[in-house]
C-alpha cells in the first residue's frame, strides 16, 4: 500500500503496522546519471521488497534530501545538516506510529546517511514506540566497488529509469571518473568533498553498466529486503528482541 495514493480511510482500514521508508539524496551522479539517482533506487527496492513481502506493508513517502555536503561543489546538489536530517527522519517515523505502524524500515540509496539513520534508528528503537532499522540497498549486494555514478548506479537507472540516463556522456564520466572513493594515506582519507578526487564527480567506471546487471542489483536488494521485513516483523516495540 503506496501512502501517498491512498486515502485516510484506505490506511485506517488496512490497519498495517508494518512501512518501508525511502530515504534518498539531491546531489551530483556525474555529467550522465540524474540528480536524483539515490531516491530513485531507495524507491525502487523498497517497493519491490514490499511487492515481495507476503503480507500487507505501508510504503511511505521518500525523503529526497539527506547528507550530501560532500557533493557540493557541483551545481543542483542539496543537503542538509546531519542535525536536521535525523529530526526530520525522526519526526516522519514518529507521525506513522501515531497511526498504529509499529515497525519501520529506513531504505537508504545514500552513503552520507548512513550514520545519521543508525544513530536515529537506535534512538526512536530505546524510544520503545516504534522499532526501527535502517537498510542501505547497497550494502547488500556483491557485485564489486559501489563507487558514485559507477557502473552500480548507473546500471540500476538504466534499469529503473533508462529516459534520464544520458547515455551519450558515458565516455566523458569514464574520462573524468576517480577510481576509488577519497584521497588516503595508510587508513586516513584526507578528502572531505569528492571534487578533491573526482574532477565530475564520478567514482568507477559507468561504462560497466547494463540494463539487465541494474536488473539483478534490484532483485537482489528486494531479497535482502524481506529478509529484514521477517526478522523485524518478530520484533516488539520498546524491547528490540523477538516477540
Amino acid at each position: 500500500m503506496h501512502l501517498a495514493e491512498s486515502t485516510w480511510t484506505d490506511v485506517a482500514a488496512a490497519d498495517v503496522d508494518l512501512a518501508v521508508l525511502p530515504v534518498g539524496s539531491t546531489e551530483q551522479h556525474g555529467p550522465h546519471a540524474p540528480l536524483g539517482t539515490d531516491t530513485i533506487a531507495a524507491e525502487t527496492v523498497a517497493e519491490a521488497g514490499a511487492d515481495r513481502w507476503d503480507r500487507e506493508v505501508l510504503v511511505a513517502p521518500s525523503i529526497p534530501v539527506g547528507v550530501a555536503e560532500e557533493h557540493r561543489a557541483f551545481a543542483g546538489t542539496m543537503w542538509v545538516t546531519p542535525d536536521t536530517f535525523r529530526s526530520y527522519v525522526r519526526e516522519a517515523v514518529a507521525s506513522l506510529g501515531e497511526h498504529g505502524v509499529e515497525r519501520v524500515v529506513l531504505v537508504n540509496g545514500h552513503g552520507g546517511n548512513v550514520d545519521a539513520l543508525r544513530e536515529v534508528a537506535g534512538d526512536l528503537t530505546r524510544a520503545g514506540e516504534v522499532y526501527v532499522v535502517p537498510f542501505t540497498w547497497f550494502d547488500e549486494v556483491e557485485d564489486g566497488p559501489m563507487g558514485h555514478a559507477g557502473p552500480l548506479e548507473t546500471a540500476v537507472v538504466q534499469h529503473v529509469a533508462p529516459d534520464l540516463l544520458r547515455e551519450d556522456r558515458l565516455e566523458d564520466a569514464a574520462a573524468g571518473a576517480a577510481e576509488g572513493w577519497g584521497e588516503w594515506v595508510g587508513a586516513v582519507n584526507l578528502a572531505f568533498d569528492s571534487d578533491e578526487f573526482s574532477e565530475n564527480g564520478v567514482v568507477g567506471d559507468p561504462r560497466d553498466a547494463s540494463p539487465a546487471r541494474g536488473a539483478d542489483l534490484i532483485d537482489a536488494a528486494a531479497d535482502a529486503l524481506v529478509a529484514v521485513l521477517e526478522a523485524i516483523e518478530q520484533r516488539e516495540p520498546g524491547s528490540g528482541s523477538p516477540a
